[in-house]
């Protein structure tokens, strides 16, 4: 009775999909863009800005499409507009059973989600696969095996997929069976290549990402194309994401950084806030003018070994706040997107904090602002700063609550009693300057006058300062 309904539901959804698919056809909906006002940010053909507000919702929960719908409901109704999506995902792989045979009932499972997305005006980040082996791993999850010759695949093993012509060719057709279902359709954010694809198990990630990228947009000249690479956590990861941040055809400069206490590099041990912003920096010190996202984060067990065991401890959403915040203060295109959507995100029913960061960007227009990401010091607070021509954001941060001393040693937040902030004198602030606090852990706005230094109302974890002449 279970598996009648389930399937009866999908194909209404897949009937629900392809209608609203070619409705769209008929509709105008503008396309994201890279900006030419400003190559960092996005803007839609209509020439109105974008920041994706959003997360990774790679596929969804054993309720189907009716728990992704759940989902979507709860982001888009605090202001989220983007979800990644992986269509190598079991619920959605067209190709699950033989290389090179789609399977149309997985497509309408495709056609039904664009559907949903239009529904709640959430665009989608489509990641084309993210096997890893075809069968020499340990990680059946990254696993097809359906690519080998010997079951009926056009590769001898896991390189010649990627180097071989025949691989090759085999992921070519796949794209253009994308291309010729669903356009360009205006929905979709863009087309990510693979997931995390120096993770592959053979040195193929770079040749192989030269030659896709361009078959990318010739088959999807409207939407953005893309590609990522593993967690940037060791100091041999820096070259690499610097050669894919300056290759031609990556729209967007994409970086994955988690909390992982087993991580080479320090930085990924410490603050959420500190090792997020400096993955942004990173980034921009590459001089591509390019938007940049954090495009997964979140914590980790050591070295990806699972979800973090102190998500559970995290019911305020510490983590997500500064997965959020830092990045776009540090100079990214938009907030972070976490990871871990359900066992944390949704099992601790932090959608909440989705709205408060919109509420902070509500009417911003990056990029007429020609933001300049600095920093300024302070003994108590990390303050991150968005320099603009008529609009300043700041956002002051405690140093001293940070995810060890909150959810590892149950300290709680303290509040910080009189702050003061100076202001550099370069800034030339008018005197008709107006200035607004809000509190996002409160949801409260408040006014102030310009004075400097600029004295801070009481606080706890986190504050913007929004300055506008």
């Amino acid at each position: 009775m279970i598996l009648r309904s389930t399937l009866a539901a999908t194909a209404l959804w897949g009937i629900l999909g392809i209608w609203c698919h070619r409705l769209a056809a008929q509709e105008p909906l503008p396309h994201v863009r890279v900006s030419p006002r400003d190559p960092r940010y996005f803007e839609l053909s209509d020439g109105r800005p974008y920041i994706p507000i959003g997360l990774n919702m790679i596929g969804p929960p054993s309720t189907g499409l009716a728990g992704m719908e759940d989902w979507f409901r709860k982001l888009a109704a605090n202001g989220g507009n983007f979800v990644r999506i992986w269509l190598s995902n079991p619920f959605f792989d067209v190709e699950h059973e033989r290389s090179g045979v789609f399977d149309e009932e997985r497509a309408q499972r495709i056609d039904a989600l664009l559907a949903l997305a239009r529904k709640y005006g959430i665009r989608l980040k489509l990641c084309t696969e993210h096997f890893r082996h075809l069968g020499e791993g340990t990680q059946a999850w990254a696993a097809k095996p359906q690519h080998l010759v010997q079951n009926g695949g056009p590769a001898r093993d896991t390189a010649d997929f990627f180097l071989g012509e025949a691989g090759r060719a085999q992921y070519k057709r796949k794209l253009a069976w994308y291309a010729a279902r669903y356009d360009c359709d205006p929905i979709i954010f863009g087309w990510e290549l693979w997931n995390e694809m120096d993770a592959v198990r053979a040195n193929v990630w770079e040749p192989w990402t030269a030659e896709m990228l361009p078959e990318l947009h010739r088959l999807f000249p409207q939407n953005l194309a893309m590609q990522s690479l593993g967690s940037y956590d060791h100091e041999n990861k820096r070259e690499r994401y610097r050669r894919l941040c300056q290759m031609p055809g990556n729209d967007v400069l994409q970086v994955h950084r988690y909390l992982d206490l087993g991580a080479a590099w320090e930085i990924c041990h410490g603050p959420v806030a500190v090792f997020t912003a400096e993955a942004v920096k990173d980034l921009r010190s590459f001089g591509v003018q390019k938007p940049i996202l954090l495009a997964e984060s979140g914590a980790v067990e050591p070295n990806h070994s699972g979800p973090f065991k102190l998500y559970a401890k995290d019911k305020d959403g510490i983590i997500l706040h500064d997965v959020l915040f830092a990045p776009f203060f540090a100079g990214a295109a938009g907030p972070g997107h976490i990871w871990h959507w359900d066992v944390y995100v949704d099992r601790n029913n932090l959608w909440w904090h989705f709205g408060r960061f919109a509420a902070v960007v509500r009417d911003l227009d990056p990029p007429a602002e020609n933001f300049h990401p600095i920093e300024l010091e302070h003994p108590r607070m990390y303050v991150y700063v968005l320099r603009g021509n008529h609009t300043t954001l700041i956002w002051c941060r405690d140093k001293e609550n940070t995810w060890r001393t909150e959810l590892a040693e149950d300290k709680p937040p303290a509040v910080i009693h009189d702050a003061k902030l100076s202001i550099p004198a370069s800034w030339k602030l008018p005197g008709a300057a107006t200035v607004r606090f809000y509190d996002p852990w409160m949801d409260v706005w408040s006014d102030a006058q310009l004075e400097l230094p600029l004295r801070l109302p009481d606080f706890k974890r986190s504050l913007v300062i929004q300055i506008r002449s």
